[in-house]
């Protein structure tokens, strides 16, 4: 089963993060520093990835704070 990871996307003129997949925001903030920080702290906390979306929606930065494996072929 896929842990839950954070997300940082823009509602209206606001950042929010949320938990992928969940209808409701953790957090909002005015700016999206403001937003990533905080997601970057609950990523962190939970240790699961935080992915943080540019203004049109696509992912532009993707960080793991859990258990990546080591031993990746290739």
């Amino acid at each position: 089963m896929r842990r839950p990871c954070f997300g940082t996307p823009r509602t209206g003129t606001r950042r929010s993060t949320k938990v992928e997949g969940s209808r409701r925001a953790a957090n909002t903030a005015a700016t999206k520093a403001e937003a990533t920080a905080k997601g970057k702290q609950m990523a962190q906390k939970r240790h699961v990835e935080h992915i943080i979306r540019n203004k049109d929606g696509e992912i532009g930065q993707r960080n793991s704070y859990g258990n990546d494996p080591r031993n990746i072929p290739g």
